[in-house]
């Protein structure tokens, strides 16, 4: 009975349902000067909403009453499976993909999707004729999973109508954390204490921010765990000269996670201890003793590399620090 009336839109419930899209679906969403979202909104009644950020994912949430959402939902479908005609006309391939939208549900609600040993989505896959498939994993940080489903625009839409349907019986349990799309990582690189973006073959100067990031960093301060680290862009240092004020070349480099400074005070010493074959020791001591100061620098923990034991083929290294440092060492000795 619920499902004719979601079907037939006499269940004036309002519902939010989130997608997670490419940045390339997404535009064709948004149109040119945003045209398409435009019309979208004003034609379903559907708020539309389009998460900022460059980012390589996007997460367009939909809200409104479930008639509202359905019109959305099926100028989204219609749209991406002109988008696929359009492609085709131009491409050999002859048959035609599936129209695919990524729905992200509460981890809480996907239990009540699947069914007992998988019987609802069973139901929904042979009634509506659409592929769904529900994310084992939750989505980074988030206790939300992906819902896939794809088919046919009119496979999609009455797929969507039963998804819903689930939801509204069963709402979420608990508190849920949404899944928010990281920023695309460009590679930044330090040389002279000033932060530099990778752009084709040249290194750009970066704004202040990251200068100053790195410069905390360099101050041995409390590092944040790794694993944790917020920034979501990997970093490398250069090791060569610099030719200009402001290209550089892009020579040698050692990659490591930015460390942003821990918001606690310093966690308690302690020690780690690592061993290490012989034929490796000198890429990690290197030219002098360069490469180890660098990683101690670097990592603001203490290491002592053991002397040569006699008959023995490998080396004890010991590193002693906070954990953060600890960690962030051992990552450096590993890159190395």
């Amino acid at each position: 009975e619920m499902e004719s009336k979601v079907s037939e839109g006499g269940l004036n419930v309002t519902l939010t349902i989130r997608l997670l899209m490419h940045g390339k679906e997404v535009g064709s969403i948004i149109g040119k000067k945003g045209e398409t979202v435009k019309k979208m909104r004003e034609e379903s009644g559907a708020r539309i909403n389009i998460s900022e950020g460059n980012c390589p994912e996007r997460i367009v949430t939909i809200t409104g009453p479930t008639d509202a959402i359905f019109k959305a939902f099926a100028m989204i479908a219609y749209k991406f499976e002109e988008d696929i005609t359009n492609s085709m006309s131009n491409s050999t391939a002859t048959s035609k993909p599936p129209v695919t939208l990524r729905l992200v549900v509460p981890a809480s609600q996907c239990g009540s999707l699947i069914g007992k040993g998988g019987s609802k989505i069973k139901e929904i896959r042979e009634s509506t004729g659409a592929q769904v498939q529900v994310a084992g994993d939750m989505l980074p940080n988030s206790t939300e999973r992906a819902v896939t489903i794809s088919g046919t625009p009119d496979a999609i839409i009455q797929c969507v109508k039963q998804i819903c349907v689930v939801m509204l019986e069963s709402p979420p349990k608990g508190a849920t954390i949404p899944y928010r799309p990281k920023p695309a990582s460009t590679p930044v690189i330090f040389a002279g204490g000033q932060a530099y973006t990778i752009q084709g073959q040249y290194a750009i100067p970066h704004p202040d921010q990251l200068t100053k990031l790195h410069q905390l960093a360099m101050q041995q301060t409390p590092f944040t765990p790794l694993g944790q680290t917020t920034p979501a862009f990997p970093v490398l240092t250069v090791v060569g000269k610099q030719q200009s004020s402001t290209t550089l070349p892009l020579q040698v480099v050692t990659i490591f996670p930015c460390i942003c400074p821990g918001l606690d005070a310093s966690p308690p010493a302690s020690t780690h201890e690592l061993t290490i074959p012989n034929d490796l020791i000198g890429c990690i001591i290197g030219r002098q003793g360069t490469k180890i100061n660098e990683i101690r620098q670097m990592s603001g923990a203490q290491i002592k590399i053991a002397n040569a034991t006699e008959g023995s083929s490998e080396r004890q290294i010991t590193i002693t620090g906070t954990p953060a440092n600890i960690s962030l060492a051992q990552y450096l000795i590993n890159a190395r």
